[in-house]
């Protein structure tokens, strides 16, 4: 008798202050389940709502190792598709059928993918400071730590800045009206001195990662991606927002700066003419929000042949079930890139047991059936998430000095 679906639910914690969204698909065989990974953190209940209202009902009773079925036909069962909201359920129980087929072969997902092409997935980590100096003494420190690749990001005097930490909204404002000032020009002056800086007092021995975030006018991302080009950059990372994206015809004629693109893609309309294009160097999604592992593994294969390398986007607010996902990826597709680190913290690694290990500035997973990782329901309720943070209210305020939305 073929396995059945008997249960799908959503489990939603936050052992790390980050709202986690993570799937649970149960089968009729006892003990037999998948987790998979739906993490779109600034709407989590309403992936929540996605998962329980609409793909549970339409799933049960069907064969969870039927994947690729599910994936197309779940697709396109709300009519409506390729939403941040539909991908990221979709995930989470593409991400669990992968989990449950592996732990039916008795194998790892990454051998389900065609065996590993390495025995480690390099990484890379996050540097920030107020300046300079803290920049690279950061840096310094993950060096030591045995990273080769550090992304570095500096605050602008005055301005609330992605990735340093820096915020100038007032505190007495409500959260929903607490603008963060930000003005490209000083930005875009002040990145290429930080990197002269860490290239005069680090060498080029470390690859070195810079974020635009979207956030300048194209024209001036042009102009910063041509600046930076004499520093050896390892990748410049979203120059442009997915609406612009047209303009990388234009940079690609006018820099050899190596090109990452892709964290806020939804639909394959976004990359893959960037891809065929040769446009980017590294497609930078975030697996989630594409819709899982299967849609991932086809893109891979489709950015093997154009010469585009991978590098998932892998921050905290990707699960480590999802990270687990990332990794077996990363570990058996032959264009790997690098992949964004996460340390995970006590509580994460209680919660789910099975994380992904950072040794030496390498990502390592266990070899067990599946995905490696389980999820301790018990233990994930004592961390709830909360209902509204503050990083739900700020990318919608973040605005030029004469009250101009920026886009993230």
């Amino acid at each position: 008798m073929p396995l059945k679906i008997t249960e799908v639910k959503t489990i939603l914690t936050a052992p790390a202050g980050i709202r986690l969204v993570v799937v649970k698909v149960l089968t009729d065989q006892p003990g037999l389940y998948g987790l998979g990974c739906a993490t779109f953190t600034q709407r989590a209940r309403v992936v929540q709502t996605a998962v329980d209202e609409y793909l549970r009902p339409f799933l049960l009773g069907k064969n969870p190792l039927d994947i690729e079925d599910i994936w197309q036909s779940a697709f396109v069962s709300s009519y409506w598709r390729n939403g941040p909201v539909l991908n990221n359920a979709l995930s989470g129980v593409d991400m669990a059928l992968w989990d449950i087929l592996g732990k039916v072969a008795g194998v790892p997902v990454y051998q389900l993918l065609g065996g590993k092409c390495r025995t480690a997935v390099d990484t890379y980590r996050h540097a920030s400071g107020s300046d300079f100096q803290e920049v690279e003494d950061q840096v310094r420190g993950f060096l030591q730590a045995g990273y080769r690749h550090v992304r570095a990001q500096v605050a602008i005097p005055g301005m609330g800045t992605y990735g340093s930490g820096e915020t100038t909204g007032a505190g007495d404002v409500p959260e929903n009206r607490r603008t963060e000032i930000w003005e490209p020009r000083p930005y875009v002056r002040a990145i290429p001195r930080l990197f002269e800086h860490l290239r005069n007092q680090l060498g080029d021995e470390v690859e070195l990662i810079h974020d635009v975030h979207e956030r300048v006018p194209p024209t001036l991302a042009m102009g910063l991606a041509k600046d930076l080009e004499q520093l050896r950059l390892f990748y410049l990372e979203d120059p442009f927002s997915p609406e612009d994206a047209s303009y990388f015809s234009q940079l690609r004629q006018q820099t050899s700066t190596p090109l990452a693109m892709g964290e806020l893609f939804n639909n394959p309309h976004e990359w893959m003419p960037l891809v065929s294009g040769r446009l980017i160097d590294f497609i930078r999604v975030h697996i989630s929000q594409i819709g899982g592992l299967t849609p991932a593994r086809k893109m891979t294969a489709m950015c093997e042949l154009f010469g585009v390398r991978t590098a998932w986007h892998g921050p905290g607010d990707v699960s480590p079930v999802g990270h687990a996902a990332n990794i077996h990826l990363d570990l058996a597709v032959p264009n790997f890139g690098i992949q964004e680190a996460h340390a995970f913290n006590q509580a994460e690694q209680d919660v789910f047991p099975g994380c992904p290990e950072l040794r030496d500035g390498y990502y390592h997973v266990n070899d067990r059936p599946g995905l490696g990782i389980d999820l301790d329901e018990t233990l994930a309720a004592k961390f709830p998430i909360t209902g509204a943070p503050p990083f739900d209210m700020f990318w919608g305020n973040y605005r030029r000095a004469d009250g101009t939305i920026v886009k993230p």
